[in-house]
């Protein structure tokens, strides 16, 4: 028997013929995972051992009694098991070299014990080649962005759905008497008597009358509006979704495992790994502690919070390359606290449970109830059910790791592709391995190439020069824009604020010399005051101000070189520009901007650049 967190495994030898072996195999299982303190790779022995043994009692029949690593005759049988393996798995499957490297662990582990006897042909096999190939993991595609999405916004559906649910259910609970009073047929008093612990699920079976004498709300609550429960479950199914009006149910939680993994970016085994004593919330965000098993890693990670757009336009889903950051809300202090509070009164059941906030209710077969720490891995329904269940479809394997590598994929495009930002929780081995392999970042990727071979090629054919500034206040109209040189359309444009890119107007925003010709520009406003097309008016004042102070941010951030490489252009105009403005004219502009009339939109990877 091995105990690691969260875990109990288990191996009886009494339950193979070749219970001698399977002893001695167990020993050195639970010697090497108290040693190595390995957790979720610890099981991977334990089925090593436990599919060995089952193939020696069918090989040897009554002879497996004296199977003993210590007997040469052992020998054939384990290489015949090795190379038995790969008829369990699908062609190219890791699976088999994994079961015979870790059952040869296991032999090698008792060999160099000197008191411990192995078969010297069996040492010396454990020890040698690999009879089997290392196989291909086939790494999982992560979620479109419509796909996830439309995983957010069922996840809030769900959550907002089930916080209802439990909330009527205690309000009915509360109007409510103790059903021997009242009746076992009224859907309050039963919701009163659990709720106060009056009652079990076992008096519900005793009690209640057959399914044929409920009324109607007793009737769908139990099979749903316009159904009739089986008498011979009607009651189990009664009392489930009796005390699911009343805490958390497994299926519930997987929509906070979503909303989670999506507002953190962290693995799902990190985000339900917390408990309220890892939580701390702070004026603008939350501060996590995060258990990650696998690489057996602590980490204290805090979140800022994210408003929601005012007024936040419909996505439709069809721009792949748009990312969708405020909308719906992502924050995950917000989602810390409604899983605190619909859990609060589970958790209270089970106080033994402090690591995680993850607890639901099980009502058992038996009818015993329990409030349990919950197992996506081993507690129905699974995540695929859970999006059969909000109507949600994705393409591939609904597994919820696909859900991680898109928050990484957004990460990377966020960060323009810094692999050391992007592998913050990580190391950058890992990410070029196991995440950069998505699909969007291989069609960024080219979409990159091909944008700097289009930019050199621009560059090589036209020369990109400065904006044209307008510093006359008084008289500005559409003629005047027009005698500067440009077209009726891009006049009117410019005069009626269409062609505002930010701290500039754009003449022709579709004509950048930084991106393709017939493509808006993917550069605006950050490259605007070194774009040939950029029209600088007195009204862009305050915006230009504010640019000033955000380039000066950055200049503190980075090194004089770095700074002079990236931004030293724009710095330079920016200085022209403001340069012809008189004093008075910059603090009319800072009035304004004080006063919150003016504002400067920029690109998110501008502000998260430097971020730790």
């Amino acid at each position: 028997m091995v105990q690691i967190p969260r875990h109990l495994m288990v191996l009886d030898p009494a339950d193979y013929c070749c219970s001698l072996l399977a002893v001695q195999l167990a020993d050195e299982w639970i010697e090497y995972v108290a040693a190595t303190q390995i957790t979720a790779q610890a099981n991977n022995y334990r089925r090593a051992i436990d599919e060995f043994c089952r193939y020696v009692d069918k090989a040897l029949g009554t002879e497996a009694a004296g199977a003993s690593l210590a007997d040469p005759g052992l020998f054939d049988t384990l290489v015949g098991w090795e190379l038995s393996l790969p008829e369990k798995y699908a062609d190219g499957s890791t699976r088999p070299w994994l079961m015979a490297s870790s059952l040869r662990v296991l032999v090698i582990r008792r060999d160099d014990h000197d008191e411990r006897t192995v078969a010297a042909d069996l040492a010396r096999l454990a020890r040698g080649p690999a009879l089997l190939g290392s196989g291909e993991s086939k790494e999982r595609d992560e979620f479109t962005r419509k796909e996830k999405l439309a995983l957010v916004r069922a996840a809030w559906t769900s959550a907002h759905a089930t916080r209802k649910r439990i909330k009527e259910g205690w309000a009915l609970a509360a109007q409510g008497r103790h059903p021997d009073e009242g009746s076992w047929t009224s859907m309050a008093d039963l919701l009163w008597g659990l709720a106060n612990e009056k009652i079990t699920a076992e008096d519900i079976r005793q009690h209640v009358p057959v399914s044929r004498h409920w009324p109607l709300d007793l009737l769908e609550l139990a099979a749903g509006p316009g159904r009739m429960p089986r008498p011979s479950n009607a009651t189990m199914l009664l009392t489930r979704r009796l005390f699911a009006r009343l805490y958390p149910t497994a299926f519930d939680l997987h929509a906070f495992r979503v909303l989670l993994m999506d507002a953190t970016g962290h693995a799902a085994e990190e985000v339900t790994s917390f408990g309220e004593a890892g939580v701390e919330f702070l004026p603008k965000g939350v501060r996590l502690t995060l258990l990650k098993n696998r690489a057996e890693r602590l980490r204290h990670r805090a979140f800022r919070d994210q408003l929601p757009p005012e007024n936040p336009a419909p996505d439709d889903g069809g721009d792949e390359g748009k990312l969708t950051v405020n909308w719906p809300r992502r924050e995950a202090s917000e989602v810390v606290r409604y899983l605190m509070d619909l859990t609060a009164r589970a958790r209270a059941k089970a106080p033994h449970i402090t690591d995680t906030l993850f607890v639901h209710v099980v009502v058992q077969h038996d009818r015993t109830v329990e409030f349990k720490r919950w197992d996506p891995s081993q507690s129905k329904p699974h995540f695929r059910h859970w999006l059969d269940a909000v109507d949600v479809t994705v393409k591939g394997d609904p597994h919820i790791g696909r859900l991680r590598k898109s928050t990484k994929v957004e990460k990377a495009i966020v960060t323009e592709g810094r692999i050391d930002a992007a592998a913050d929780d990580h190391t950058e081995e890992t990410f070029a391995g196991h995440y950069a392999q998505g699909t969007t970042l291989r069609i960024m990727s080219g979409r990159t190439i091909a944008t700097a071979q289009q930019h050199w090629f621009d560059q090589a054919l036209a020369r990109v020069d400065g904006p044209t500034v307008v510093t006359d206040a008084e008289g500005i109209d559409q003629g005047r824009l027009e005698e500067a040189g440009l077209t009726p359309d891009e006049a009117d444009g410019i005069m009626s604020g269409q062609l505002d890119m930010g701290v500039s107007h754009c003449k022709n925003p579709y004509q950048s010399p930084y991106s393709r010709p017939g493509e808006l520009c993917a550069v605006a406003p950050l490259r605007c005051l070194e774009c040939r097309n950029a029209w600088i008016l007195p009204t862009n004042l305050p915006q230009l101000l504010l640019f000033k102070d955000h380039l000066e941010r950055l200049r503190a951030l980075m090194t004089p070189q770095d700074f002079g490489r990236l931004w030293g252009q724009s710095w330079a105009n920016l200085k022209a520009v403001l340069d012809d403005r008189t004093p008075e004219e910059r603090s009319l502009a800072r009035k304004h901007i004080e006063a919150g009339e003016a504002f400067l939109d920029l690109p998110l990877a501008a502000h998260t650049e430097f971020d730790a």
